[in-house]
C-alpha cells in the first residue's frame, strides 16, 4: 500500500513538474502577433478574466488556463486599462499585461484652432469620429448656427453653466484614446485654458489697464483675430492697452463682425460700424462682454506682456502684416496706402 501511494506521489509530482515547466514555458514563448500590429480593444468594465478570453477567442493568447492562472499569481488583474491596443511582436504575456497596465493606448488627436469661434470648433469636434459624442445631438446638428441656449448647454455639460463658452477652450492640439468623450475632450480643453490662463496671469506685467484674467483672455482674442504674425502680437496688444489707459474706443472690426453673428457675409459695412451691439467697440468704450474666439498661450502672453510704443493705430497692408502709427494724420496716410488704394 505504502509502494502504491509512493508511486501515486511520484506521478502526481512529476505531473505538476512538467505542468510548471509548460506553464514557464507559456510565459516566455512570443505572442501570435504576426508580421503586423494587432488591434485590440479592452472595453470599460471588463474583467480581467474577459479579457483572456477575448485574447484567446482573437488568437492572440493560447492555453487561457495559463493565462488566468498568471493573473491570480502575479496580482496583475487589477491593474488592466481599458482602451484601444496596437499589439506589436516580440511580445510575451507579462510584456502584454505590462502594456496595459500602462494604458499604451493608441492615441488619436483634434487640434483646436487659434482664432476659432465656439460653434467653429463645436462644428469640428461634432464631425471627428474619434471622438465619442455624448453632447444632445439638438445643440451639435447645425453647430455653426447654434444658439446662445446651446451655449449654455455646452457648458453645462462641461460643468460650468455660469460661463459663456465663446473663448472657454484652450487651442491646441490634444491627444486621446478611443472612447473620449466630446465632453471629456472638451472639459480637458477649459481645464487647460483655466491652468495657463493662470500661469500668465500670476507673471503679469504691472500696471496693465486690466482688473482680471478674463479681460486679458477677452483682449487676448482681439489681438488673436487681428493678426496671424506672431511677431505683431506684442505690439498690437500694446496699442489696444493704451488705448484702454487713455480711454480711447478700441475700434477693431473682428469685434464687430463678432457681434454680427453667423449672419456675416465676409464684407463689413460703414452700417455695420455705426450700428450698436455689445461687441461693436466704435460705438462702446472699453472690452466686449466676451471673448471673440479661442486663443492660444502666445496671444495671452502678449497681452500680459506687450511691447512698448507711442503706437495708438494700425492698418492692415493687406499681406497680413500692419502699418503701425502714433498720431490720426499718420494713421490716416497709412490707411490711404494701403486700404482706400485697394
Amino acid at each position: 500500500m505504502l509502494r502504491f501511494l509512493l508511486v501515486v506521489l511520484g506521478m502526481a509530482a512529476t505531473a505538476v513538474a512538467l505542468a510548471w515547466h509548460d506553464y514557464d514555458a507559456w510565459l516566455e514563448r512570443p505572442l501570435a502577433l504576426g508580421d503586423t500590429p494587432r488591434a485590440f480593444t479592452i472595453e470599460r468594465g471588463w474583467s480581467a478574466r474577459r479579457v483572456g478570453t477575448e485574447l484567446e477567442r482573437e488568437g492572440i493568447v493560447d492555453k487561457r488556463h495559463w493565462f488566468e492562472l498568471h493573473l491570480r499569481l502575479s496580482g496583475r488583474g487589477g491593474g488592466i486599462r481599458s482602451g484601444e491596443y496596437a499589439l506589436d511582436g516580440p511580445m510575451t504575456v507579462p510584456m502584454l499585461l505590462d502594456t496595459f497596465e500602462k494604458g499604451r493606448t493608441v492615441q488619436y488627436s483634434h487640434t483646436l484652432v487659434e482664432g476659432s469661434t465656439w460653434r467653429e470648433a463645436l462644428a469640428r469636434v461634432a464631425a471627428d469620429d474619434t471622438l465619442v459624442h455624448s453632447l444632445d445631438p439638438d445643440v451639435t446638428a447645425d453647430a455653426l448656427q447654434a444658439s446662445e441656449a446651446d451655449g449654455a448647454a455646452l457648458m453645462a455639460a462641461i460643468g460650468h453653466p455660469e460661463l459663456h463658452p465663446e473663448g472657454q477652450f484652450f487651442a491646441d492640439t490634444y491627444r486621446f484614446p478611443r472612447g473620449t468623450s466630446d465632453v471629456e475632450y472638451l472639459a480637458r480643453a477649459k481645464a487647460t485654458l483655466d491652468a495657463v490662463l493662470a500661469e500668465e496671469w500670476d507673471a503679469r506685467e504691472d500696471g496693465l489697464p486690466l482688473e482680471s484674467a478674463y479681460e486679458a483672455l477677452i483682449l487676448a482674442s482681439i489681438v488673436e483675430k487681428e493678426t496671424a504674425v506672431a511677431a505683431e502680437r506684442p505690439l498690437i496688444a500694446g496699442v489696444f492697452l493704451a488705448r484702454l489707459t487713455k480711454g480711447m474706443r478700441l475700434q477693431t472690426d473682428p469685434t464687430v463682425i463678432y457681434g454680427i453673428g453667423p449672419s456675416f457675409d465676409g464684407d463689413i459695412r460703414r452700417r455695420d460700424l455705426t450700428t450698436d451691439t455689445p461687441y461693436n467697440t466704435y460705438t462702446r468704450a472699453g472690452l466686449p462682454p466676451t471673448p471673440i474666439a479661442m486663443v492660444g498661450r502666445e496671444a495671452i502672453h502678449a497681452v500680459l506682456h506687450p511691447q512698448a510704443s507711442d503706437k495708438l493705430y494700425f492698418v492692415s497692408k493687406g499681406d497680413g502684416t500692419h502699418q503701425f502709427s502714433a498720431t490720426l494724420a499718420e494713421h490716416e496716410a497709412a490707411v490711404r496706402r494701403y486700404q482706400l488704394r485697394r
